[in-house]
């Protein structure tokens, strides 16, 4: 609803219960005068006397709590500003009922008060106080509540450009190691070299295309797997052994891109690319009612004196699973000769950003 609509709103709000109020204190002082047309004479008396308060309230809300709020101000000169303004809004609430309510809503009807006598204007002062304070305090909770829609949306713009910061990270990691590849080939002057460019362009729409997204289907992601270990068969034919199992219940499920890709492009990174005998990468995904569970290890050069780390890799995955995911587990073996990792994901758990 357009603040415009709220100030309508809550203006009817108080008209009514001015009104009604009126009619209760002034039916009983005006028994001739059947109550629906008291009633409504309640009603245009209270319209009559919610003109000065309406510009009390609207002084205070849109000229007054701006600078009292403001950081410096000169909260003696905004109050002194106040009580003026105050007293003159007082003088013509009792002067509209001084000469126009008593005169031409009541008729005559009622005995008019005298217009600054002790009780009219303890009346006043509370009519005011009244609507004034309610009038601030709704208009401050508005503020606390924007302010705090504000501050969320900072956070979800900030986690956003975050993620994009990972993926977009992944990508040119990927691209990086792949090109190495192609450079190898083509130093060898193998006839391989066209086929895996081609592969590589086939990864690279993939990237380009699908990365953007905030979910893509299951499968999509197996796919680019399988596409990307075909990649890396070519440059290593027989020294190199891939098991890749699946068992998949829904292919369809949602899953956040590129969240596998690192922890095979480090099986071969730290893995396979460091050996210089027969290696092997196992890899099982399993997807049932929702939770994935990856598997994969590699094998290592016997004796490796430093422990598989990488922070564009493992690090960045990492940090997309805190932000994409609320239940996931994920553990990590650095042994003698082999490299383990297993993750599991509740895919239902994934987090709104």
């Amino acid at each position: 609803m357009s603040r415009f609509l709220l100030h309508i709103l809550f203006w009817v709000v108080y008209l009514l219960q001015d009104s009604l109020l009126q009619f209760l204190w002034v039916a009983p002082a005006i028994p001739q005068v059947p109550e629906g047309k008291a009633f409504v004479m309640a009603v245009m008396a209270g319209i009559a006397a919610g003109i000065p308060k309406m510009i009390f309230v609207y002084f205070i809300l849109c000229f007054s709590m701006n600078r009292i709020l403001k950081e410096g101000s000169r909260i003696w000169l905004e109050s002194l500003y106040i009580i003026l303004v105050f007293i003159v809004v007082l003088i013509f609430y009792r002067a509209i009922f001084s000469y126009y309510v008593y005169m031409n809503i009541y008729h005559g009807l009622l005995k008019p008060s005298p217009m600054f006598g002790g009780s009219s204007l303890l009346v006043a002062l509370m009519d005011f106080g009244f609507v004034t304070g309610t009038a601030v305090t709704l208009h401050l909770l508005r503020k606390q509540l924007t302010s705090k829609e504000r501050e969320k949306n900072l956070v979800k713009e900030k986690l956003e450009t975050e993620l994009k910061f990972l993926r977009n990270q992944t990508n040119p990691h990927f691209l990086f190691n792949t090109l190495n590849n192609i450079y190898v080939l083509a130093r060898k002057k193998s006839d391989l070299t066209a086929e895996i460019v081609m592969k590589l362009s086939k990864l690279l729409r993939f990237m380009l295309y699908e990365t953007s997204k905030t979910f893509i289907p299951v499968a999509e992601e197996i796919k680019m797997l399988d596409d990307y270990l075909e990649l890396e068969k070519i440059r290593y034919n027989d020294r190199l052994t891939i098991t890749f199992e699946k068992e998949i219940d829904n292919g369809a499920y949602p899953v956040a891109p590129l969240l596998l890709l690192p922890f095979v492009e480090n099986a071969f990174k730290h893995g396979v690319s460091e050996s210089r005998f027969d290696s092997f990468i196992y890899i099982d995904i399993k997807l049932r009612e929702g939770r994935l569970t990856f598997h994969i290890e590699n094998t290592k050069e016997n004796g490796g004196a430093h422990p598989v780390t990488d922070n564009i890799g493992l690090g960045n995955v990492r940090r997309q699973l805190e932000l994409m995911y609320k239940d996931y587990q994920l553990e990590v073996e650095d042994q003698h000769t082999l490299f383990k990792v297993y993750l599991t994901i509740n895919l239902d758990s994934h987090a709104k950003i």
